[in-house]
């Protein structure tokens, strides 16, 4: 009889992965302009373009599963069109960055299921082709050196309704701009005392155009080229540059970058890329916003720096880190990722459905154990004393070749506090009073009696069983209407876990009231330690990473924080599905 509750959906197909067969085309618009770039090469008699993406993180921070979305997408593409796709760190501010991030970054994306072989790149190793090409803008009269600093940029910026004034050192010559930035290379200026803009146009409606630096003095040392540079790109100049040096023919990024692609666009209109593989396209697509979730780089970087988590892999933070640690799996998140789709605007997913994709896969996968999170003492009273019987449970129903294993039963056991009700309502079929119940793989057992301490509460129950009812079934063909995990006393491990629910109380976190702050929201109850579970003997040897599901309790993974008889586990999922329910009830509104 099954016991885990869990509602069958039909399950969503996984995305392609690197090494795996391509999956066939989808139909969301950037699939679509891809087609139409190919289809196109070939009207116009040329060999098809070789489809080159790329995924750009930043390394100043971990992956989270908005980066997951993006590195599924970007991989994809690439594979379903026989291409390839570049991983590239985005490296241009050494005072944010470090290699903690880097080797993070690419833990992250292998295990979710990706590789890039041999296309792993920096922007810094491109800092000298970079500064040459903004030294081609400024012979081009393209780019001037400006000696405002940044609070004076901000007031001749202008506003959204009004234009913004023209530096008063926009009118620098040619030479006077080239002597002063190869000084700012050598040294021998001020971090933040001169910067190098793009000359383009003050008026400009689109605020990214009106001038923007695309060169600032920093006295950093950097990860990778350490004390080589003190001047460094600026993140829109580093980017579209660093795409065409490696022949990207598609940058596929967020909707926040809607506004960039007119400077992307105009720095390789500026600039010779004859000597250039291809030129690249931005195409911008709808980020990912889960409910009661932050993406913000900046918040998930306070919530760890102000110890209001335990850091960036907390199993309750959005990082790939976080969720490799609560027990999601690499195929749960690539299938999630196809799920939602690609659009062109923003929208809010439920992280239900997130869940139902890492429960979809673990109800396959995770091995079946019984474990009592809040145990209620049993004594079997007409059970021998001393007497332990081993008996067989299904490893997993879901997967034949699974097997089975032994748990032993004795005359003490433990069942779940809330299986137990002296006074029943209506509706309750568990264990009561005068009730018979089923316990799994076991017998039926039938409550005589209850046993309280002096304050009035409940510490054992006093219970009989039917010896004819071994393996769960009575030969009289009677029946009963609940069946019960349990774990026998006298073997049971003790364990440490981690119940986690939310990190953030409110749908749309983002959304701050004026006044008030994202962590006004703050979920207090995001962590419930429970040091009462028993659990059976069969997770002895469990490893950190390992994932069972506690029969009609939910899943549950091994945490590194795990010693040598000092388990601790973590709460993956519960097994209540509420995508599921959802999907029922015919859409996701």
């Amino acid at each position: 009889m099954p016991t885990d509750n869990q509602p069958k959906s039909p399950s969503p197909a996984p995305p392609t992965t690197s090494g795996a067969a391509p999956a066939p085309a989808g139909t969301d618009f950037i699939r679509q302009i891809v087609a139409a770039d190919l289809a196109s090469d070939l009207a116009a008699g040329r060999p098809p373009r070789t489809i080159v993406t790329r995924f750009p993180p930043e390394p100043n921070g971990y992956l989270h599963i908005g980066h997951a979305k993006a590195i599924c997408l970007n991989f994809t593409v690439a594979a379903e069109n026989g291409g390839r796709c570049h991983l590239r760190m985005d490296d241009t501010n050494p005072s944010k960055e470090d290699v903690e991030y880097v080797d993070s970054i690419t833990q992250d994306v292998r295990w979710l299921g990706f590789d890039w072989g041999e296309h792993f790149y920096h922007a810094a190793d491109y800092f000298e082709r970079l500064y040459l090409f903004a030294e081609e803008l400024i012979a081009n009269g393209k780019a001037f050196v400006c000696d405002l600093d940044a609070e004076q940029m901000r007031e001749y910026r202008g506003t959204l309704t009004q234009p913004g004034r023209e530096s008063p050192w926009r009118g620098r010559s040619v030479q006077e701009n080239l002597d002063l930035f190869r000084r700012m290379r050598a040294g021998e200026f001020a971090g933040g005392a001169r910067t190098l803009r793009a000359r383009i146009d003050m008026a400009s409606p689109n605020i990214v155009m009106r001038d923007p630096v695309i060169y600032r003095i920093q006295h950093s040392s950097h990860h990778r080229s350490g004390d080589k540079w003190c001047i460094y790109p600026m993140y829109d100049f580093a980017h579209c540059l660093s795409d065409a040096i490696e022949g990207i023919t598609h940058s596929l990024c967020t909707l926040e970058f809607v506004p960039n692609r007119a400077l992307y666009d105009w720095v390789l209109d500026q600039v010779d890329l004859s000597a250039l593989p291809s030129r690249p396209r931005q195409i911008e697509f709808a980020r990912l916003n889960l409910t009661n979730t932050v993406m913000s780089k900046r918040t998930l970087r306070l919530l760890v720096e102000e110890g209001r988590v335990s850091g960036w892999d907390d199993p309750r933070m959005p990082t790939i880190c976080g969720m490799r640690r609560r027990g999601y799996t690499p195929a749960s998140i690539r299938a999630f990722c196809e799920s939602i789709g690609i659009a062109r605007s923003d929208n809010l997913v439920q992280f239900a459905q997130l869940e139902f994709c890492v429960r979809d896969d673990l109800n396959r996968s995770a091995p079946r154990v019984m474990g009592v999170l809040r145990p209620l003492k049993v004594v079997i009273e007409n059970y021998p004393e001393g007497r332990v019987e081993h008996l067989d449970a299904v490893n997993n129903p879901e997967d034949p070749g699974a097997g089975t294993r032994k748990v032993p039963f004795s005359r003490e056991l433990y069942i779940e506090r809330e299986d137990f009700q002296e006074d029943p309502p209506k509706k309750f079929f568990r264990l009561a009073p005068g009730r018979e119940v089923r316990l799994r793989y076991g017998y039926f057992i039938t409550c005589t009696g209850v046993v309280k301490n002096d304050a009035g509460e409940i510490t054992e129950l006093r219970c009989t069983y039917d010896p004819a009812t071994t393996g769960g079934n009575a030969p009289d063909g009677r029946k009963v209407k609940a069946t019960l995990h349990w774990v026998s006393a006298a073997h049971a491990l003790s364990a440490e876990v981690r119940l986690y629910n939310q990190l953030f109380t409110r749908e749309n976190p983002a959304r701050v009231e004026e006044g008030g702050s994202v962590f006004d929201c703050l979920n207090p109850n995001s962590l419930e330690l429970n040091t009462e579970t028993k659990l059976e003997p069969s997770l002895a040897s469990a490893a950190p990473g390992q994932t069972f599901q506690f029969e009609r309790m939910g899943y549950f993974t091994v945490d590194p924080d795990s010693r040598a008889g000092a388990l601790v586990l973590n709460r993956t999922a519960t097994l209540k599905d509420e995508w599921a329910n959802v999907l029922r009830r015919g859409g996701a509104g």
